[in-house]
């Protein structure tokens, strides 16, 4: 499969001297409190980075934020907190205890996790998301692949979880700065990844990523689609879940309703648009997702263009794929854009569930250098 031949520099990958590095690992068990005060402590650093990331985003273009100042910010996020409590006790406990191994504020970590919420969905990022079945891949595995875009800011800052929970399932989840882990698999055979949509009937309640978070404890593939539609959710991710026996759904999500797509032909896609007729109607400011239309189309003409031969490989190529660029599934900084209009693909990822591996990629998929994880239980 060939790339559209796009000059790749400096200025447009400007992370490029991580591309052939691993991405760093964090083991972790116990309590959802211990595992959050591991975390805290290996990736204290990285914590801290994102936090100082994004007072300096508050306090320059507040406005366009919406929140004017980091205590508003933090006296907003204090809002959703008792619907996560009520609801997800056990990950606020993770986030209390990675403030506490970060030796930092949980209210500063709780705005770091509300932060889609605060700021109404200001920020428009990528994300494209992608499965194949074991029937049309060359070699009949299960493939989940996902380009995590977001803020370069937060590049450096990325790492991986591989938890061993005392009470659920074990899991393999990549994640950066403070933010707790969702988008990976866990030892029942459940993969999630998500992609940001922007409804308009957002309300307080649980936030996405907490939401999001409790997928990855699911044992079931019904199991994981009840999680990411909690009932108290303040708005909705499409999560992309898919079980190891070959089952694969897009749960469309808004704070009030859903829509789910059955990937039965053996592949699916999304990107940052809702694709359901029944769910384009909470799209908020669908003139600004055009580029996410397009990644999805290409996407999807991908794998069926290469169905019955979609291996590791093909599905590298498809997620480096320059089609629109710089705005493609392999995104790149277009340098000239304000600090908050910035994004790229800060990681990539291919999930393999019958080997239990996570292969990823630190940066654009069409520099980077895969490497591969073993989810151990």
């Amino acid at each position: 499969m060939d790339l559209s031949p796009v000059p790749i520099t400096p200025e447009n990958d400007p992370n490029s001297r991580f591309s052939q590095q691993p991405v760093p690992v964090v083991y972790v068990q116990g309590t959802h409190y211990e595992m959050g005060r591991q975390i805290g402590q290996h990736r204290s650093t990285a914590i801290h980075a994102m936090l100082a990331t994004y007072r300096r985003h508050f306090e320059a273009d507040g406005e366009r934020l919406r929140i004017r100042s980091w205590r508003e910010a933090t006296l907003h996020a204090r809002k959703y907190l008792p619907f996560a409590e009520e609801s997800v006790p056990q990950y606020v406990a993770e986030l209390q205890g990675m403030a506490d191994g970060a030796e930092i504020d949980f209210n500063d970590l709780l705005v770091l996790n509300c932060m889609e919420a605060l700021t109404e969905d200001a920020l428009h990022r990528g994300c494209t998301s992608l499965a194949a079945a074991p029937e049309v891949t060359a070699d009949g595995k299960l493939l989940v692949g996902h380009n995590e875009d977001w803020l370069p800011d937060d590049f450096e800052t990325v790492y991986l979880v591989h938890a061993r929970p005392a009470s659920e399932p074990a899991y393999l989840a990549i994640t950066y700065g403070g933010l707790l882990p969702n988008i990976g698999f866990n030892e029942c055979g459940i993969a999630q990844c998500c992609d940001s949509v922007y409804p308009n009937d957002a309300r307080i309640g649980v936030p996405r990523i907490f939401v999001s978070r409790a997928v990855l404890a699911a044992r079931t593939p019904a199991a994981a689609i009840r999680a990411a539609l909690n009932r108290r959710r303040a708005a909705g991710y499409n999560h992309l879940i898919v079980h190891a026996s070959g089952e694969m759904y897009n749960v469309e999500a808004s704070a009030e309703d859903f829509e789910v797509i059955y990937g039965g032909e053996g592949i699916l896609a999304h990107t940052n648009n809702y694709v359901t007729r029944h769910m384009r109607a909470f799209e908020r400011n669908s003139e600004e997702l055009i580029a996410s239309r397009v990644r999805y189309n290409r996407t999807f003409r991908l794998l069926r263009s290469h169905a019955g031969k979609l291996d590791l490989t093909s599905i590298q190529s498809i997620l480096a794929d320059h089609v629109n660029f710089p705005q493609s599934t392999c995104n790149h900084v277009e340098i000239n854009d304000r600090p908050l209009d910035r994004q790229q693909t800060i990681a990539s990822l291919i999930m393999d569930l019958a080997e239990n591996t996570l292969h990823v990629a630190w940066g654009t998929p069409c520099r980077a250098t895969y490497h591969s994880y073993r989810l151990e239980v």
